[in-house]
């Protein structure tokens, strides 16, 4: 039952983003791996003939830049990493750009910021885009721009930029491909995740990789994002044989994470996973059961206290008394006003349970 109904949400999904990692698209030697990106680039063009809309997140930028600059292990200085992504990402464009024309296929380079996704205007104007790209049958490139962005702005990884482009388009599936078969239990790859459970996020770890970030630990957390806005995930071992092919085919490759049936609207998905919350309330276990069971608005009555100061109409994470996230939301008050407010601090309507 579980293999036909991944057969048949894989087979039927059209839009689809997949995630290159760095470990996939470098060598040893941190210089760009020329025959696995010819490799993927072919997979790639499989699935643009066989008219499934393709948005690329790669990586590889750092590492490609890290050779040029004579650097072994990922830089810590912010000036040395957005020196390496400078290099480096030329260098990557170029290179899809000659691969894909062997296809006739022409890519676009897309750079963004977190705060290109934060900003509602700029959030849409992204969106537009890329949809327009689409539509015009070019595949976009998406990665970070390493260059420019700094710790407020960073996404922090590319695993949460895939899952956020995954929301943006509004994607049927999102693809990790890295160096590991998938979600690994006791080294055999978890074949289906129904739901992120303890246990499932007690699985993850992070990378031990010197040109890379995140690890299983952040695709975890995109798979959290993505599968709660209703979206499939796999996370595969990229440097199968037909592994695009197999997965999209709903074949029992790699990790699928089920998605949710409850699928977030456009502008609660942007609440709660493209803002990054600016403080925390804390409230009491009746506003838990009436924010989390009931759907209903978060009252000042039910908050206990705040961590962090706000303004009305900043994004808050609401957590219980254990100081567990369960939900986030725009609030209706500040948190100089919060101590005397009376009514509704974070209104149903701008309130999502996560």
């Amino acid at each position: 039952m579980a293999n036909t109904l991944r057969q048949e949400s894989l087979g039927r999904a059209r839009r689809i983003v997949i995630k290159l990692g760095t470990g996939l698209l470098t060598d040893r030697d941190n210089r760009l791996a020329l025959p696995q990106i010819e490799s993927l680039v072919g997979q790639v063009a499989a699935l643009f003939r066989n008219k499934r809309q393709v948005l690329l997140v790669s990586s590889g930028a750092i590492g490609a830049g890290m050779a040029e600059l004579g650097l072994k292990q990922r830089p810590k200085k912010l000036d040395e990493l957005q020196a390496a992504a400078a290099i480096g990402q030329s260098k990557l464009m170029a290179l899809y750009d000659r691969l894909f024309a062997n296809f006739d296929i022409t890519v676009a380079q897309v750079l963004l910021t977190h705060d290109d996704l934060r900003n509602r205007a700029r959030h849409l104007n992204a969106h537009n885009t890329l949809t327009t790209l689409i539509a015009r049958n070019i595949i976009p490139v998406i990665n970070e721009n390493d260059t420019v962005s700094v710790d407020e702005i960073k996404f922090g990884d590319n695993d949460l930029l895939a899952a956020l482009t995954a929301m943006l388009m509004d994607a049927d599936l999102l693809v990790i491909l890295s160096h590991v078969e998938g979600l690994l239990n006791q080294g055999v790859a978890v074949s289906i995740v129904p739901q992120i459970t303890r246990d499932i996020e007690r699985l993850a770890g992070g990378t031990d990789r010197v040109t890379s970030v995140g690890g299983m630990k952040s695709k975890i957390e995109a798979a959290k994002i993505v599968t709660r806005a209703g979206i499939s995930m796999v996370i595969a071992h990229g440097e199968r044989k037909n592994v695009l092919a197999e997965l999209t085919a709903g074949a029992d490759v790699g990790t699928w994470f089920v998605p949710q049936e409850n699928k977030l609207a456009s502008r609660k998905r942007w609440i709660a996973f493209f803002q990054r919350p600016v403080a925390a309330v804390i409230v009491d276990e009746g506003a838990v059961r009436a924010v989390r069971e009931n759907q209903k608005s978060l009252l000042a009555k039910g908050v206990a206290s705040a961590a962090g100061q706000f303004k009305k109409g900043d994004v808050v994470s609401i957590r219980d008394k254990n100081l567990v996230e369960f939900a986030r939301g725009l609030t209706k008050v500040s948190s100089t006003d919060l101590n005397t407010a009376t009514g509704v601090v974070v209104h149903r309507d701008d309130l999502v349970v996560l």
